[in-house]
């Protein structure tokens, strides 16, 4: 019988019982948690969505179960509104930052104007 890995390592792992794709995004939120019950920040989200391109001309993906094509969407791990700056912050936690990664969260940060912070 064969164990299944995930493709880096990464170890699904549960907090407050919410299931995170990794330790290390686990142990982010938990960070995160300490931070919004200090007053540092506030709006603590997970998973924020963000659909790239227009909703009258979206960016398609086809492939052999969407022959017509379904919409790219860049799910980031956290977005909160950092109050010591003033400003919303979102977040992605990656062990490996593969090329695909990059440029999609290129065209977010492009389409949306912000910036997305790597942990």
């Amino acid at each position: 019988m064969k164990i299944s890995r995930h493709k880096y390592r990464a170890q699904p792992t549960t907090v407050d019982g919410i299931r995170f794709a990794s330790k290390k995004e686990a142990r982010r939120y938990s960070e995160l948690k300490l931070l919004e019950r200090a007053g540092e920040i506030r709006d603590l989200e997970l998973q924020p969505r963000y659909p790239m391109g227009t909703d009258a001309d979206p960016v398609l993906i086809r492939s052999k179960g969407y022959p017509n094509g379904r919409r790219v969407t860049y799910v980031a791990d956290f977005r909160y509104y950092d109050t010591r700056d003033a400003r919303v912050i979102v977040e992605d936690t990656k062990g490996v930052d593969t090329p695909a990664s990059r440029i999609k969260r290129a065209f977010v940060e492009w389409q949306y104007r912000i910036e997305v912070v790597i942990l």
